[in-house]
């Protein structure tokens, strides 16, 4: 099974275009089951989404849990998830986190198979990240069932990462900023009961300036 995290800074690329059919395209190159997506709603006024779902559901046969509190958004707080028609029945949630901005994560719990995607976009503060980190963490260790974390975690460094043993942190490498990739922002944390196979940064010419962010993939499965 294949994960993508993608912070798509709400389709605006750097060219500073609005251009959302660029973020499909680069998802159509990455071919993914499981697509986390921060950044998927404008900041301010209505929060509208940004993502074109026709496209999305005709072209790549994504589907677009619904996790919003606001009629026009596609996320909650910018937070999306995209599952391929494959999957069965699922439940959604919304875990709130430590915060003074618009922050949180979602929660997909997934029937068959069974296990959950979070995701998130953490603070732009240590200590907030901190606070969310560990609150995330909590989140896992409550869990009966695997759970895959996945978004932007806005962290430079791997020994500030709070998830412990049997949580797995993989770092796919620099995904930020995608003029010149030097920082590893974005990640993924699997818990027991799903493995990792492969994982790595989309760079394609198209990724390079679609967003400041790259993707971030991963190849994994689910152990039986």
């Amino acid at each position: 099974m294949r994960a993508a995290s993608y912070n798509i800074r709400k389709a605006v690329g750097l060219d500073w275009r609005r251009d959302p059919n660029r973020i499909v395209d680069v998802l159509a190159e990455i071919d993914a089951d499981i697509i986390v997506l921060q950044e998927a709603d404008r900041r301010l006024g209505t929060r509208a989404g940004v993502l074109p779902l026709d496209r999305l559901q005709d072209e790549l046969g994504y589907v677009l849990p619904d996790v919003t509190e606001r009629p026009l958004s596609h996320g909650w707080h910018g937070n999306a998830v995209l599952l391929r028609n494959q999957f069965g029945g699922f439940q959604t949630s919304k875990l709130n986190l430590p915060t003074v901005e618009p922050r949180g994560a979602v929660s997909i719990q997934l029937q068959d198979p069974a296990f959950e995607i979070v995701g998130a976009h953490l603070g732009l503060t240590p200590g907030m990240r901190r606070r969310q980190m560990a609150a995330l963490e909590a989140h896992l260790r409550t869990r009966e069932h695997p759970v895959l974390l996945a978004g932007d975690f806005n962290e430079r460094q791997d020994g500030k990462l709070l998830f412990q043993a049997p949580s797995l942190v993989v770092s796919p490498g620099p995904s930020f900023h995608s003029a010149r990739p030097a920082a590893a922002l974005d990640r993924f944390v699997l818990s027991p009961g799903l493995i990792p196979v492969r994982s790595f940064v989309h760079n394609s010419p198209l990724a390079a300036r679609a967003s400041d962010h790259l993707p971030v993939v991963l190849d994994f499965e689910i152990d039986s």
